[in-house]
């Protein structure tokens, strides 16, 4: 039997408006659909969060048993500068500014992308496709929406008409917006002249002369519209109607409102059955953004090397900090909240190190079952990574009061216990705990170990000053000694 089978999860469906027992289509196995990035420049720490979050939930369905296939795609053509239908493909003019061939601005950033998330600790998508692999389905799929009357070709470029498409189907039922009230706050802009109506969007755009990044089609030269691509993809490797879409808050209009009417209106039906969105991340109370200074990239907070953190951060601890938000919540980044976050995981760690040296007893003071089911509602409640993570610190409290020796546990639920909490904090939450295993951390130790005897040598001879300055300046560097029945111990 697969832990699913016991698991009742609620997930919070945004088509909907409301949280939803997950059913999946087949039983023991999900299709997951999540966007990826355009790699025309270093991964944003916002788009960090989100692939972040989505892991999290990837992993949680692998520790419950179900076979996942998660396609997670990377945009490598087709997306407008202004997200619009008009300007200038951004990887294409990150290319004439750096006087690069296009596919060596995605193979330079594209390996930033997995850089970066491989030392968040991301497990790899089931098939990670590119927009520039699949313009023949692209192409495929225009020919399909044409032939059914949803799209119409103008000047080479062929565009999706949204009001024919309203007629048998609603558009906007994703974002909640009313097609009505869209063209009524829309002005005429010259430039969209090609469109029956500025709603309409491109599904294949015609590629002027300058245009590097171009395709034969049969309505000549082009490129395909950014929203296709996901259609395309998502269809391909999941099906026509499969379990999980999903992607950043930023999202949701226009792309996955056009990904939705795309999908219809080649298949009729709705292409997804839940659909889940990650909330934007801010730095310090306002929005990310390279124009004001407010900006930061994931490799300088790990380095250091930056104007807004006091010091670095290892990626563990920046995903723990991370995790500490509802992935459906906006998250504040902070210098104050990661050195309060670092305390916590530092200490969650330590208790995690501590666990096999734990002395057993013939009786336990800890529900570690009625614990572990909590651990499990938390997940099963839409993903509540925070709620999970205050459950995780429930048993710190424990772990450290066995320590103390005013409390005991069995050997069987000692086993119990460090089998769940290594399950939730690194299968699940994807945390790492390689300061437990580090050189470095070792020397450190016996270092400490060292001033620790020479501490206990100064108090029995009576010189506390000695002893209280060994104390205080561990204390001044993050080094806190415990004095115990079974002697000092240290955390940092």
């Amino acid at each position: 039997m697969q832990l699913y089978e016991n698991q009742e999860i609620k997930v919070y469906n945004s088509l909907t408006g409301k949280k939803e027992v997950f059913k999946p289509i087949n039983e023991g196995h999900i299709g997951m659909y999540v966007c990826g990035p355009t790699v025309y420049s270093n991964v944003h720490l916002g788009n960090c969060r989100t692939f972040m979050s989505f892991d999290m939930i990837f992993r949680y369905f692998r520790h419950l048993g179900y076979k996942v296939r998660y396609v997670r795609n990377i945009t490598d053509a087709g997306h407008l500068v202004d997200d619009a239908e008009d300007g200038e493909d951004k990887i294409a003019k990150k290319a004439r500014l750096e006087k690069l061939e296009p596919m060596e601005v995605v193979q330079r950033y594209t390996v930033d992308f997995h850089n970066i998330l491989e030392k968040f600790n991301f497990l790899p998508p089931s098939i990670e496709p590119t927009a520039t692999g699949h313009i023949i389905e692209q192409i495929e799929i225009i020919k399909d929406i044409l032939e059914k009357g949803f799209a119409y070709e103008t000047n080479g470029s062929v565009y999706f008409d949204v009001a024919k498409f309203n007629q048998e189907h609603e558009y906007g039922k994703l974002s909640g917006r009313k097609l009505e009230d869209m063209i009524a706050n829309t002005r005429d802009l010259a430039a969209q002249d090609d469109k029956h109506n500025p709603q309409d969007f491109a599904l294949w755009k015609k590629a002027e002369p300058q245009h590097i990044m171009r395709w034969p089609s049969p309505w000549g030269d082009g490129f395909p519209g950014w929203h296709l691509e996901c259609t395309a993809m998502s269809t391909k490797y999941l099906g026509e109607t499969f379990d999980i879409h999903g992607g950043g808050m930023d999202l949701k209009f226009p792309h996955h409102e056009c990904e939705i009417a795309q999908a219809e209106a080649c298949n009729g039906k709705s292409p997804v059955n839940y659909w889940l969105h990650a909330n934007m991340l801010t730095l310090n109370g306002r929005k990310m953004a390279k124009s004001t200074g407010n900006s930061i990239l994931p490799g300088e907070i790990f380095s250091g090397e930056n104007e807004i953190l006091s010091k670095p951060f290892s990626p563990s601890m920046v995903r723990f900090f991370m995790m500490q938000a509802h992935y459906t919540s906006i998250l504040d980044m902070s210098n104050d909240a990661l050195l309060a976050s670092e305390k916590g995981f530092n200490k969650l760690m330590e208790a995690i190190n501590s666990l096999k040296s734990l002395n057993t007893g013939k009786t336990t003071d800890f529900d570690v079952t009625t614990w572990k089911t909590s651990c499990y509602a938390a997940m099963n409640d839409d993903f509540n990574s925070p709620i999970l993570i205050a459950k995780l610190f429930d048993a710190v409290k424990h772990i450290n009061l066995i320590k103390e020796g005013t409390e005991s546990i069995t050997e069987e639920d000692k086993i119990e216990l460090e089998n769940t909490i290594h399950s939730f904090v690194f299968d699940v939450l994807g945390l790492e705990n390689k300061s437990s295993s580090d050189a470095d951390t070792e020397k450190l130790g016996g270092v400490v170990e060292l001033l620790i005897e020479l501490r206990k040598s100064a108090r029995e001879n009576k010189d506390f000053a000695t002893s209280d300055q060994i104390r205080d300046q561990l204390a001044a560097l993050g080094i806190q000694l415990k004095d115990g029945k079974e002697g000092t111990t240290y955390s940092l």
